[in-house]
């Protein structure tokens, strides 16, 4: 059998990259949380002085797990778009948004550092935009499911900067648990 994929045969290959890589998109964004101590229960982080805008903590539990599942199946759909000129960068661009992603929360939560965290957000949102418009060329779909994302992306770079401008000195602001003051 040479022939064309049926309708229900390029429905059942798009499940299977979505099975997969949703999952584990969103189990590698809840991870870098997890080990970051992004919970919102950090001594450092309810210590920093907070912009008037700083949504409830709860707040980000429920919104980063859907974020990550919506890029999880922007990601899905652009995998299965084989023939695209376009496939392999995008896959690329992807990969290295998401890896900037995922190296925020222990550069912010667990490093507490502020300020790099800042430009590294605003990096962030330079990879993102341009996976969007890669997207976009392979599948527009898949381009739009990333712009809750990117919405996201620049409310957190503003809250970054006004947590960075608030709180200058953040790093020193409360010992981590590693450290010992004589």
């Amino acid at each position: 059998m040479g022939g064309i994929a049926s309708r229900g045969q390029l429905r059942m290959s798009f499940l299977r990259w979505a099975l997969v890589i949703v999952p584990l998109v969103v189990l590698l964004g809840y991870l870098s949380g997890m080990l970051a101590g992004s919970t919102g229960e950090s001594r450092w982080y309810a210590a920093l002085a907070k912009p008037s805008f700083q949504p409830p903590s709860a707040l980000f539990g429920i919104v980063w797990p859907i974020l990550y599942a919506l890029m999880g199946l922007a990601l899905a759909m652009v995998l299965h778009a084989r023939g695209s000129r376009w496939r392999g960068v995008a896959i690329v661009l992807f990969a290295a948004q998401l890896i900037v992603n995922l190296t925020w929360s222990p550069l912010f939560f667990g490093m507490h550092q502020v300020t790099a965290a800042l430009w590294w957000i605003l990096l962030m949102v330079a990879l993102a935009a341009a996976t969007a418009l890669l997207f976009w060329r392979i599948r527009p779909l898949a381009a739009l499911l990333l712009a809750p994302y990117l919405a996201w992306l620049v409310f957190a770079a503003a809250l970054t900067f006004q947590i960075d401008r608030l709180n200058p000195e953040a790093e020193t602001l409360v010992p981590g648990a590693n450290s010992y003051q004589i």
